[in-house]
Formats: C-alpha cells, structure tokens, sequence
C-alpha cells in the first residue's frame, strides 16, 4: 500500500472493481485504531470482516475476508524484533484456508544489521509454516526476486538486496515446506514484474521487479484458476509503487488472463549497457 491512508480512495475503488473474497495488505502505516477509524465502515459495508496488526507511523499488515477471518495471529513466533517486534505478519483462516499476510523486512544493504534480521525473520517463518495446516497461503511483499527472471537487469542489483544468494536460499527454504509460487509455476518463462520504483521512469519502462508473491500449498495451488499482475492498479494518479497480485480458485471470473493485465506498451528490451537503479544514479 505505500499507506492506506494515502491510497483509500484507490484501495476502494479498487475493491468495487476486483470484489476479491480475501484481500492482503502490506506496509498499511497505521495502528490498528486509525485505520479501523478510516476504513472501518467501508470496508463493513462492502462485507469484509478484518484481521490488523498495525504502527503509528511503519510497517502494518490487514487480511480482509468476505469469507470469515479466524483464529488471528500476529507476528511470527519466534521472531526477533529490531530491537523490537514490528507489524509484519498477520494470519488467519479465511474460507478454511490458513492465510499469511507479511510485509518482509526488507534487508537494507547487505551484511548489515537489518539484513541479518531479515535471515533471521524469514528462518523463523519457515518454521511457522511448516508446522501449519495443508491449507495454506503464504503471500505478501517478499522483498526477495527469486531468480535473475523476477528483475529487469540483473547486472543493475549486484552488490543490492533482494537478489543475493542467502535471501534466495531463505525464500527456497520457505518453498521447501511444501508450497508453490503460483505466477511463477502458471507463467515459466513470462516478463513478470510487481513493483516499479517511482523515479526515472521506471514503471512506464517496465523496469521492475517481481517481490510481491503468492506462495500456496499443494491443495490450494491445484485449485488454482488464474495468476496474474493487476498493473492497471499501478498507473494513474498517486498509485502504490507496487501492484496487487491476484489469484482466482476454482472459478477465474475474468479467465485464465495475465500474467500482466494489461501489458506494458513500452518495456525496454534488453541493453548492451547495463540500466543503474536509480539510487545508484
């Protein structure tokens, strides 16, 4: 979300288009209170139960269902704090599906404090998981690419986070629990990306990357319908720098679309020299 308070309006337009049963928010910025202040009434009127675990000011994560939110947990047992536990991780079963809602630490710089405490984190998680139910969902911002396929140049992450070999592993330890990526597995050998970074043009050049993931387990991985990017959620006025990842069970309203809906007009092609992130400029 990038804020919910700043993208309500979005997010609700949003819901009236999508009517999605099982909604996950990410990096929502607000304790439980505002945000049931400022979305509370909606959110029951479109008939979506909540599940928060929200700060003031960072991090927060929601579960909406339209099909019952049931014994929540927040945060993952187990994990460490920096220095203290913050609002990444919200569970629940929605529709007899144990549902997991995370916004990942995000690493920093790697070798530093905060990247040591994603590793940490994300060990602690697998254990959460794997000790879970069959029925599971794994989903969120990830801030990890799985493979050199999720960025737009590999060459521009050396040295980053997100790509590295430890980070990987972690997120394949995760996997190894039982679960599948599923716009991966429905789209092999697709340009998929689910975040642009604001600057420099980086969106309408689809020069992006591919954090924000749907992990299933093998249950619900074969109910699986549609996977797909909703980048329409991405363009416009005052968008989230990332876009929402759908996935359909059993019934795909809209078809078996994607893996990008619609596709960028514009991607740069591969390059001979290689394309510096902007903070690297």
């Amino acid at each position: 979300m990038n804020s919910v308070k700043q993208r309500m309006p979005r997010l609700l337009d949003w819901l009236d288009e999508r009517e999605p049963d099982v909604v996950c928010l990410q990096e929502t910025k607000l304790a439980d209170d505002a945000f049931t202040t400022l979305l509370g009434k909606e959110l029951a009127g479109r008939a979506y139960e909540t599940a928060l675990y929200g700060e003031v000011q960072w991090n927060g994560v929601a579960l909406l269902s339209k099909v019952g939110i049931e014994d929540v947990v927040t945060g993952v047992a187990g994990a460490p704090g920096f220095p203290n536990p913050e609002a990444r991780a919200v569970a629940a079963t929605c529709g007899g599906i144990r549902i997991h809602s995370l916004y990942v630490p995000n690493g920093r710089a790697p070798d530093s404090d905060h990247y040591v405490y994603k590793l940490a984190w994300l060990k602690a998680l697998r254990d959460v998981v794997a000790a879970g139910p069959a029925e599971q969902i794994v989903c969120g911002d990830m801030n990890i690419a799985p493979a050199d396929a999720d960025v737009f140049d590999p060459a521009a992450f050396v040295g980053s986070t997100h790509v590295t070999a430890p980070e990987r592993e972690a997120l394949a330890a995760l996997l190894a629990t039982g679960l599948h990526d599923v716009v991966r597995d429905r789209w092999p050998t697709e340009r998929v990306f689910s975040y642009w970074d604001y600057r420099a043009g980086m969106f309408h050049q689809d020069l992006g990357m591919r954090i924000d993931l749907v992990l299933a387990s093998d249950p619900v991985a074969e109910r699986v319908k549609a996977a797909w990017i909703d980048r329409k959620a991405r363009k416009g006025t005052g968008p989230s720098d990332h876009a929402p990842v759908i996935i359909d069970l059993d019934v795909a309203p809209d078809g078996d679309i994607g893996p990008v809906v619609p596709p960028p007009s514009n991607p740069r092609g591969a390059r001979k020299r290689t394309t510096k992130l902007p903070q690297n400029r």
